[in-house]
């Protein structure tokens, strides 16, 4: 079953054969909706619980998530082809002067992942950055990134820029120095510590 093995290979890392079995899923018909789901999703979704069970690291779920990115990318052409309802926008990115961006990337690359459409603003991003492309994208979530104290004051300012704009895109926030106490400081919508923590709380938002 190219589902299964599909499955089986983003669990093993193995990005040349979830591109090869991704592209043998679409040549022999094989339903969009069951590659994307039944292989990409739901293996995604075992690497974010074996991550939250100390069975996987950091590095390993950055390797799944190429895997799985490669997939994605074969399929993005046939999404609109019975499949692939999006289940909602995020607008991600590294909040301003802070130039990192390892966890930003898997975080992005697990809420591609999860089935959201996901705009990356990249490092290093204005709060107005934020705002206006949550605008123009109608985003249902705005995702923060910062692994410097230094960079956090930023995150305060983008939230309330969104505040300010009274838009109803909620902000999430994420990174080595914050904290669940900060978010709620800061008035932000909710803090992960972790990749599968933040497409289980973006899930949680826009339900």
């Amino acid at each position: 079953m190219v589902t299964q093995d599909i499955f089986n290979a983003v669990l093993a890392f193995d990005e040349a054969t979830v591109v090869a079995k991704t592209q043998e899923g679409i040549d022999t018909g094989t339903a969009i909706d069951s590659i994307l789901n039944d292989g990409l999703i739901s293996a995604m979704d075992e690497v974010g619980e074996k991550f939250s069970a100390g069975e996987l690291f950091v590095p390993e779920m950055l390797m799944a998530a190429q895997a799985m990115k490669a997939g994605l990318e074969l399929l993005k052409p046939h999404l609109g082809e019975g499949g692939g309802q999006s289940k909602g926008t995020v607008v991600i990115g590294t909040v301003k002067g802070d130039l990192h961006d390892i966890g930003k990337n898997l975080v992005s690359m697990m809420m591609e992942g999860a089935g959201f459409d996901v705009v990356d603003l990249g490092v290093d991003v204005e709060s107005e950055a934020f705002v206006k492309s949550a605008a123009e994208k109608n985003a249902d979530v705005i995702a923060l990134s910062a692994l410097l104290t230094t960079t956090m004051p930023a995150m305060e300012s983008t939230v309330k820029a969104v505040k300010e704009a009274g838009m109803a895109t909620r902000t999430i926030i994420g990174g080595a120095p914050v904290t669940q106490a900060f978010a709620d400081q800061i008035g932000a919508d909710g803090y992960s510590a972790d990749a599968p923590g933040a497409v289980k709380l973006v899930k949680e938002l826009v339900a």
